[in-house]
């Protein structure tokens, strides 16, 4: 075996060596193999593709689920519905103190997203004066109780807002007292307000 400049010997399936013109041996990648292997790869991660592809088109079309993928699907689309009626009945109720929505979703059969959960975050502002606070707690409690089957968390929310609306009455009731027992004094005194 004779061995040349331009000669190349088969080391592996993706390298070569071969002697350069001054004759120092030099391991290449080898450009076949690898043009070869990366076809392959393609041609693979293509039938993947087409495979995840033709599953997808199948479960997304209706008739392609069984009858209890169809329950679910009808299921889930039911408490979707759900769940984002209930969530916006809060934030038309909030009078402006409701947040954004948001949601806890689950895929079903069909591989779309369902809405399973919500939640409105709320935010009872402090108001500068006793009667400020009592329309704030008055709205806060008009929120949570707004969707027609409230939850225990709205429940909750809505008790809290009645206890402040509560302590704000009577913060209310207390200034209206030291303003009358003021006047009483005055009048004892003989002094006309």
């Amino acid at each position: 075996m004779q061995i040349g400049s331009s000669s190349f010997y088969d080391i592996s399936s993706s390298y070569t060596i071969k002697l350069n013109d001054k004759e120092i041996l030099v391991v290449e990648d080898d450009p076949i193999s690898k043009e070869k292997a990366q076809h392959t790869k393609e041609q693979k991660e293509k039938k993947t593709q087409e495979k995840k592809d033709k599953e997808s088109k199948n479960k997304s079309n209706p008739a392609n689920l069984n009858e209890d993928e169809k329950r679910i699907v009808k299921e889930l689309t039911a408490r979707d519905n759900e769940v984002k009626a209930h969530e916006a009945a809060h934030q038309a109720a909030s009078g402006g103190m409701a947040g954004a929505a948001s949601y806890t979703y689950e895929q079903g059969p069909d591989g779309k997203m369902y809405a399973v959960g919500g939640e409105v975050p709320i935010s009872m502002q402090a108001g500068a004066t006793p009667q400020e606070m009592i329309a704030n707690a008055r709205k806060v409690a008009a929120a949570a109780l707004a969707p027609g089957d409230p939850s225990s968390q709205d429940y909750s929310v809505a008790s809290s807002a009645r206890v402040m609306e509560m302590k704000a009455q009577q913060q209310l009731t207390k200034e209206k007292q030291e303003e009358l027992q003021g006047k009483e004094t005055y009048k004892k005194v003989g002094i006309t307000l």
